[in-house]
């Protein structure tokens, strides 16, 4: 298993720095969704809870699907923000691993939202869609950061392979009481296991397609 559980990036100073309007905006949005739900939450609703002007929600991000994509690009780059140093001879799929929990680590604070949004969603065909190319592109990033080609039909495939990884996880995530989060360290170790296969380092020419793994 790789190191441990990151720290999920640097937090702000929220005392010495000022908030921008998309924080405020994203933060706002993950209480009211907390508290009062997705389906229902308008953007003036929204505007009224981050202390803002609705024409200053419309020109930050114009729609709800637009504040979810800016919560996760929080997430991302909070994950993708000063990655610990690749060790000798390390895995990449150790390289991975340590990133993908510095977005678990990152997300906790948001697990009350992030748990109304995934029994909401469902109902809501515009924002999955949006939600599913969010997820697809951020674990490109995921991967690019760990030095695993994400290009080509291999490079897609383990797009793909590592969504599908990371969302099994997030089962075990949103039931992990634990300080450490051990339990969904160790679902995301096995998980990442069974696809090591097709985590090609970028460095290395791609080797013939094979048969995807059951």
């Amino acid at each position: 298993m790789a190191k441990t559980a990151a720290g999920g990036g640097r937090r702000r100073n929220a005392d010495t720095e000022p908030r921008s309007d998309a924080d405020r905006i994203i933060d706002a949005t993950l209480a009211r969704v907390a508290n009062e739900g997705w389906r229902h939450l308008s953007l003036a609703a929204i505007a009224d809870a981050a202390g803002l002007p609705i024409v200053r929600v419309y020109r930050t991000f114009g729609s709800k699907q637009a504040i979810l994509r800016g919560l996760y690009r929080r997430i991302d780059e909070a994950a993708l923000a000063e990655p610990p140093p690749a060790e000798p001879a390390e895995h990449p799929r150790d390289r991975l691993f340590d990133i993908l929990m510095r977005r678990f680590d990152t997300q906790q604070p948001y697990k009350a939202a992030l748990e109304v949004l995934r029994r909401e969603l469902p109902g809501d065909p515009v924002t999955v869609l949006c939600a599913g190319a969010s997820l697809l592109r951020s674990m490109r990033w995921m991967l690019e950061a760990a030095n695993i080609s994400a290009v080509g039909l291999r490079g897609a495939l383990a797009v793909k392979l590592t969504a599908a990884a990371y969302l099994s996880t997030m089962r075990v995530w949103r039931r992990d009481d634990s300080p450490d989060l051990a339990r969904t360290m160790a679902a995301l170790d096995a998980r990442l296991r069974r696809i090591e296969h097709w985590l090609a380092p970028t460095h290395l020419p791609p080797r013939n397609e094979e048969r995807v793994p059951a």
